[in-house]
């Protein structure tokens, strides 16, 4: 049975204000290109079972707005896992994956793209609000790029 990970690097964040990392929101663009995710995932995703999303503020901001343009949004589970920098420790969390078939996680660079190169030998570029689809015969093999880029507004 195959599995489908769908990777959702947040939008663009602001840095003009002072705010923890953690705590940095979307700038007005990065709210756009999160939207503009998220129709893209209505028309060319699929059925998810979870959505994987890191706590820092831009990334649950850009999920929120991607999935009100879903509609059958699914379960949001806030992932600690997933506000990581580290492409091995994201590997580790889809690694960690058991009977879902279809996931969202919604994370951060580098780890976005170090995690889809240890998972299917290529690096694509994984610019703000960019989204990477993987198909996985299951969450413990490598998978096959299936598609990348940043939607078009």
């Amino acid at each position: 049975m195959t599995r489908t990970l769908v990777v959702m690097r947040h939008g663009k964040s602001d840095w003009s204000v002072n705010a923890s990392d953690q705590d940095r929101p979307l700038t007005e663009r990065g709210r756009r290109q999160a939207a503009e995710a998220g129709r893209w995932l209505e028309h060319h995703g699929g059925a998810f079972d979870v959505a994987l999303v890191s706590p820092a503020e831009r990334a649950s901001t850009a999920w929120t707005l991607a999935s009100a343009e879903l509609s059958e949004p699914p379960p949001v589970r806030t992932e600690g896992r997933a506000y990581t920098f580290d492409g091995l420790e994201l590997l580790g969390l889809v690694r960690s994956l058991r009977e879902e078939r279809g996931v969202v996680l919604v994370g951060h660079n580098p780890a976005c793209e170090e995690m889809l190169e240890l998972l299917t030998g290529q690096r694509p570029e994984m610019k703000t609000s960019a989204l990477a689809v993987v198909e996985l015969p299951d969450w413990r093999s490598p998978g096959r790029l299936v598609t990348h880029g940043r939607p078009p507004p």
